[in-house]
């Protein structure tokens, strides 16, 4: 059934699974794969996805609309009453242009987000609504103002009046978050030069302006983890706005367009925007499933924006010594000067002082709280809602013209929420099958390997010893059968040879115990296991047999023999010359000579060499002999012999 060569191709076979399995194990493919995919390198595909995102990225900005302006600047009202109008919505076109490769494993990249309205997903709200919002312009320059002489304060005032300047001003929704113009902001750039270098504010308008910024990214290239993290910010991977690397570090952070890859189940990551001017940290708050994707969720740990209360190295965002209640943080420096600070929404998480001059503000987790779904292998944002609110945080106010009432207040401008809600679906299939489908191939086929290779090996091994065995087993039964022929063989010539010694009469007699084509055959043919132990079986039946009925037949021969030569001497097997004394004229016949028919009756003697055993050899002369004689031997067809075994 299987030859040697079809042997030793199976278990060269088991060896080659068994080898594939631990080339796996120990080599791991599948990682070197996707090491290979993940490097951003020129044409690369993972380069082109981080180069231009396909991702849709929205920003959702939510105004504070001041319901009680004219209450509030009368001194009616002691709080100023705000509702949350939005979301207005823009789709964030992100871009890396202008990508040059370096020599140490980064790459360098001017990072642009212009934003597209869609007012499709606005929910009804258009640029053009009409609302009452704080004057960015006058309440900005009447804080720095603030702090000078008595003359320039003077000046201001004046300038103020002039223009009829207030605090509060009814303007488009458009207006206030991409800019609108005010004479105060023209007269501000002569009055305060190289303050101010643009002719119109908006607050997204502002936070999305990336004129003069550059970056460095690694590429993954001398660290896979690292691919798509920043190296340095405008050449440094410090920001200049803050003092202490605790505060001013935004090296190895993210843009949010990829995150840290390989990274563990407790292993906090950075998150770096322009509009928040710091690196954000962030830690792991539970481990999920995401759009079909493992995936860790992340927040922003506790007391992220503590200036020092509680974390006492945050004591570095302490702008010139000052701090703000918890819940803000200070960045005026990152917003061209103005008074701004940033907060969760609402003034989540925020200290109570936040709430003492503002009415309309409703905190909530669910709604307010950042979330970033990233899967930990890849660095893949999955799912991104990252919510801050732009907030005025204005010091002593009271001597510059018509913002008196505004002294010491944390006003909240807007707050905005950056998401991204799902991966598009052609990046989602191929982010699948490097993720999913591509990793579980490996574990599968090193399965497989294992569990074809042992079996090969075992059923081979299994095999060979069976075949060795049954060869050793016929080898073993032919040599018994040549030494049975042999042995019967031997006897007959040693009992034939002395015949003729003594008689001079030869007649052969060649039937051994067993059929001698049938033990050929049995040879020639390879036995399976099931048939060679039944023929052993059949074998040793038939010779048990055999000698059972040879044993019974020479016991009754013998009775019978002697029976008969008592009763009747002349048909005795003793030749007259051989018998006792005084007895041969029994055997004479009434011409007086002896009987010639007892001549053809003679007894061969044998020793008890020849297996304690007697052979009476009867010469047949053509006639019968008597019944009982008949019924008590065996004939055989084709040679005049009958053995009669006596032991």
């Amino acid at each position: 059934m299987f030859t040697l060569n079809r042997l030793f191709l199976l278990f060269l076979l088991g060896f080659v699974a068994l080898g594939v399995g631990l080339f796996i194990i120990f080599l791991h493919p599948y990682n070197a794969i996707f090491n290979w995919k993940v490097v951003l390198s020129d044409g690369g595909e993972i380069f082109e996805m981080w180069r231009n995102p396909e991702v849709k990225l929205y920003t959702k900005v939510y105004l504070f609309n001041i319901t009680n302006a004219d209450d509030y600047m009368s001194g009616k009202d002691d709080k100023i009453k705000v509702k949350e109008v939005g979301p207005y919505v823009y789709r964030e076109a992100l871009e890396h242009s202008e990508v040059n490769f370096n020599d140490n494993g980064t790459l360098s990249t001017i990072p642009r987000h212009p934003l597209i309205w869609e007012e499709e997903l606005s929910e009804g709200n258009k640029e053009d609504d009409m609302l009452y919002l704080p004057h960015i312009a006058l309440l900005s320059i009447a804080n720095v103002v603030s702090q000078q002489n008595f003359m320039t304060r003077f000046g201001l005032n004046n300038l103020i009046r002039m223009t009829n300047s207030q605090p509060l001003a009814k303007m488009t929704a458009k207006e206030f978050m991409m800019g609108y113009k005010s004479e105060l902001m023209s007269l501000g750039n002569t009055f305060l030069p190289g303050w101010i270098y643009f002719d119109k504010l908006g607050l997204i308008d502002r936070m999305y302006d990336f004129d003069g910024d550059y970056e460095t990214i690694f590429t993954g290239e001398n660290d896979i983890s690292l691919s798509g993290l920043i190296d340095t910010y405008r050449g440094s991977t410090d920001l200049p706005q803050w003092d202490g690397k605790h505060c001013s570090n935004v090296q190895y952070a993210s843009d949010g367009t990829k995150f840290k890859g390989a990274v563990a189940r407790n292993e906090t990551i950075l998150f770096y925007r322009k509009s928040l001017c710091r690196s954000a940290p962030l830690i792991p708050a539970e481990e999920g499933t995401k759009h079909g994707f493992k995936a860790y969720k992340y927040v922003f740990p506790e007391h992220m924006l503590d200036n020092g209360k509680n974390i006492e190295e945050n004591k570095c965002f302490c702008r010139h010594g000052k701090c703000l209640p918890e819940g803000l943080i200070d960045v005026t420096d990152c917003y061209y000067g103005f008074p701004i600070a940033l907060s969760y929404p609402h003034f989540y998480k925020g200290e109570d002082i936040l709430f003492s001059k503002v009415e309309g503000l409703t905190p909530n987790k669910e709604q307010h709280e950042t979330r970033f779904w990233i899967q930990p292998d890849s660095g893949l944002p999955l799912d991104i809602t990252s919510k801050f609110q732009i907030n005025m945080a204005l010091g002593d106010i009271s001597l510059i013209e018509n913002t008196a009432r505004f002294s010491n207040m944390h006003l909240p401008l807007l707050w905005f929420d950056i998401t991204m809600s799902s991966l598009p679906s052609s990046m989602e299939q191929k982010f699948k099958f490097y993720l999913n489908i591509f990793p579980l191939v490996e574990q599968v086929l090193m399965y497989l390997s294992f569990v074809a290779g042992t079996i090969l090996i075992l059923v081979t091994t299994y095999i060979l010893t069976f075949e060795i065995m049954f060869k050793s087993f016929g080898e073993k039964k032919h040599s018994n059968i040549n030494i049975r022929r042999n042995i019967w063989m031997n006897r007959d010539k040693k009992s034939k040879g002395k015949a003729n010694e003594k008689d001079g009469i030869y007649v052969p007699c060649d039937i051994p115990l067993s059929d001698t084509d049938s033990d050929l055959k049995f040879e020639e043919a390879r036995p399976t296991f099931i048939k060679s132990q039944s023929d052993r079986i059949k074998e040793f039946g038939h010779k048990l047999s055999d000698r059972v009925y040879d044993s019974v037949e020479n016991v009754r021969g013998m009775f019978d023999d002697l029976t008969h030569v008592r009763s009747d001497r002349k048909n005795s097997l003793i030749p007259p010359e051989e018998s006792q004394e005084g007895n041969n004229e029994a055997y004479k016949s009434d011409s007086g000579e002896s009987d010639k028919e007892y001549d053809k009756y003679r007894e061969i003697k044998q020793t008890d060499s020849d297996d304690d055993s007697k052979y009476l050899e009867v010469v047949d002369d053509g006639s019968e002999f008597d019944e009982s004689y008949n019924g008590d031997r065996r004939k055989h067809s084709n040679k005049n012999e009958l053995y009669i075994h006596i032991n």
